[in-house]
């Protein structure tokens, strides 16, 4: 039986479009994750992706998960509340295109809609930019939570492609 999801893939081409979300207390914090310990990505991968059909990664074997971490590009961060494991988000810098694209994005199941969304995806955005790229993009589907377009849209993102897909 197929489903018919909606895809939109949306950027942001300079930090000034950014309306920023704060933390919604003290207790949160997003820390980078500078060690290639590919667990915690495959941590959230799984108990996040779960929720939301992400599958692509779920046959990967522990060489590629060690491959993909320990790439120059890629960069992970790790939101923390009260020092437990919240979330986190990847970002794959392209420097032969001068962009970076938001891999990966979320909230483990009980930390969602606290707020956090929103903080996590600002965060996302500043440390793109903070590479001194052009733009940061991102693809979000309607099998994603269900306020995940509103999330980018409300930080300033904008659509700039859009497709229907039966899977």
């Amino acid at each position: 039986m197929s489903i018919k999801v909606e895809r939109n893939y949306l950027e942001i081409n300079s930090l000034k479009d950014l309306k920023a979300s704060f933390p919604p207390s003290d207790d949160c914090i997003i820390d980078f994750s500078n060690q290639a310990d590919f667990q915690i990505n495959k941590f959230f991968y799984k108990q996040i992706g779960k929720e939301h059909r992400w599958t692509d990664r779920l046959a990967w074997t522990d060489e590629k998960w060690i491959n993909y971490i320990s790439e120059q590009k890629v960069k992970t961060y790790i939101l923390k509340k009260n020092n437990d494991l919240a979330g986190y988000f990847e970002l794959i810098f392209h420097k032969d295109k001068n962009e970076t694209e938001i891999a990966y994005l979320g909230l483990l199941k009980e930390y969602q809609n606290k707020k956090l969304g929103s903080f996590l995806l600002s965060s996302a955005i500043k440390n793109s930019f903070s590479e001194n790229i052009k733009r940061v993009w991102v693809h979000t589907c309607s099998l994603d939570h269900k306020n995940a377009l509103n999330n980018y849209l409300s930080r300033g993102m904008k659509i700039f492609k859009s497709e229907i897909l039966m899977l």
